[in-house]
């Protein structure tokens, strides 16, 4: 089956939400001609699963209730679910399974699941059995001659995410047992900590949890236990054993002993499934270990590195009025720079950027590491979909997985640049269970980002005349790669008409500088006596 598509631009009278509009692309399959519908976010084409399916000659199965969709080829089955970054693929003939993680959600419209294209390829060649290819500088999908297998697939060039264990394959301790609410507990030592899945039959609360006296406590109110869970489950990494399981009428207790060199946890709910993942970190330091005073110098605190979001080929987000994002990121970073290096002798600036350029975001980090940064600041602007509302504020963001559907979508945003990148494909490994460990490895610096966070919170209230938003936590990919503690700035948003002004006149970036300015140097003061003491 030979197929060629014809593009142009049809606007279809659908009511959809974030005020986008869907088009509809005309295909010739086999001499016939037949339409695709798609949409544009943030420039990426999304298309409508369902259609591409019947499109390939694969049968489908829409869930309503989960807004879910399964696409069933000949040999592999793809399930996407609206909202989710993550593709499950079956191959059928043994029935195993692959979670794999597209870097940006798919969208719901109409009964239908939206994928982002050039992200999805090469599960349909998969499952089509032929490479397809799509060129978005011309808006061209095509279908070639070359067959497509699963040795492709796995190939670095295939525009998928690195394979992981599913929820489904974890080293399950028992046989799960849907009458109950939790019917399997696996334990994995991780190279920045230990993940404890707890293997839910529904959607249940994050439980409470907490660590006491070299014990782990997790806290389920409302929530059924399978009973024999805590004669099998394989202790791991820093989890000695279960201790205990108290279950009551309502409640359920359960209790991890702890090995040496713990320090925090924290707690998640997967995305895929229903599972509750609760990480133990690693220590920094598994034993004391003395500081002499050549080690202790390389914690002195004297590099702050100063990253201007977007710029060159991404203007960023657009306001009300055309400000550019790219414009005022630089703008306060500049004016940042030049405050410290002014007021805060002893203190190296390292920009990421100092004039409009593009700068990849993996190499940011780069920067910051190869100069020896103590602290990174990424600053931004924030907007919404719709245009011109009333919506406003400042935010400050951690490097954490998010936990409401707005962070996910502004990090989302933010991460989207990689498709001016040459290589895209190289953010494609956070998965959200490889996501938590990377937020354990920056664990050891978590507490510095939230103190600065804090601190920059407090000195907003009282410095800018943007609403404060409040401290948020999402999973940006420029944090990612910048080994020290830092915080990602929303400053504003240009899609409100007030922000925007602020944000653009020189007032309003005078007084941001100075009030980040002003939190860096509170935090130095903080971190130099911490460091004395």
């Amino acid at each position: 089956m030979k197929i060629k598509f014809i593009f142009f631009f049809v606007l279809f009278a659908c009511s959809v939400s974030l005020s986008q509009r869907v088009y509809k692309i005309t295909a010739q399959v086999e001499g016939k001609e037949t339409t695709l519908s798609f949409v544009l976010k943030n420039g990426i084409e999304y298309v409508s699963a369902k259609e591409l399916g019947s499109l390939l000659g694969a049968s489908k199965f829409y869930n309503s209730e989960s807004s879910k969709i399964e696409i069933k080829f000949g040999e592999y089955s793809l399930k996407f679910t609206a909202r989710n970054q993550f593709v499950v693929l079956t191959k059928k003939s043994d029935g195993t399974q692959s979670i794999f993680q597209l870097p940006l959600s798919t969208l719901l419209f109409n009964e239908d699941v939206f994928i982002p294209l050039m992200y999805c390829l090469d599960f349909f060649n998969l499952g089509y059995g032929k490479r397809l290819v799509y060129d978005s500088g011309i808006k061209n999908l095509k279908a070639t001659d070359d067959e497509f297998s699963s040795e492709d697939f796995l190939t670095p060039k295939a525009a998928v995410t690195e394979k992981i264990t599913p929820a489904l394959q974890q080293p399950a301790t028992l046989k799960s047992n849907s009458k109950y609410d939790i019917s399997a507990i696996s334990v994995e030592d991780k190279s920045n900590g230990t993940l404890v899945r707890l293997k839910a039959n529904r959607k249940i609360p994050i439980p409470r949890h907490s660590i006491s006296n070299a014990t782990l406590y997790i806290f389920l109110t409302g929530v059924t236990v399978q009973p024999d869970l805590i004669n099998v489950v394989k202790p791991a990494g820093l989890i000695k054993k279960i201790k205990k399981t108290t279950i009551s009428s309502k409640n359920v207790q359960l209790e991890f002993e702890l090995a040496d060199g713990y320090s925090t946890t924290e707690a998640f709910q997967d995305v895929e499934s229903d599972d509750i993942l609760i990480t133990i970190n690693n220590k920094l330091f598994s034993e004391p270990v003395p500081i002499v005073q050549d080690a202790k110098s390389k914690w002195i605190f004297d590099a702050v590195v100063i990253d201007a979001g977007h710029g060159g080929k991404d203007p960023g987000a657009i306001g009300v009025t055309g400000v550019k994002e790219k414009e005022i990121n630089l703008e306060v970073a500049l004016k940042l720079g030049k405050l410290i290096e002014k007021n805060l002798p002893g203190i190296h600036v390292i920009y990421t950027r100092k004039t409009d350029e593009f700068i990849e975001l993996y190499k940011r980090g780069k920067i910051a590491n190869e100069n020896g940064g103590k602290l990174f600041i990424s600053i931004h602007c924030n907007s919404t979909e719709a245009k011109d509302i009333s919506y406003r504020g400042f935010e400050v963001y951690l490097l954490r997985p998010g936990r409401t559907q707005k962070a996910i979508a502004i990090a989302e945003f933010e991460n989207s640049v990689i498709k001016y990148e040459d290589n895209p494909q190289r953010y494609q490994t956070l998965t959200d269970e490889n996501f938590i460990l990377v937020s354990m490895a920056h664990s050891q610096y978590m507490r510095y980002s939230e103190k600065f966070s804090d601190i920059l919170n407090q000195e907003w209230k009282h410095g800018v005349k943007i609403p404060v938003l409040g401290i948020k936590q999402a999973g940006f990919y420029v944090l990612v790669g910048a080994s020290m503690p830092g915080v990602l700035i929303e400053n504003g948003f240009l899609s409100n008409r007030k922000d925007e002004a602020y944000l653009a006149s020189k007032a309003g970036q005078n007084e941001i500088a100075q009030t980040i300015f002003n939190s860096v140097k509170r935090y130095k003061q903080n971190y130099d006596n911490e460091l004395k003491n």
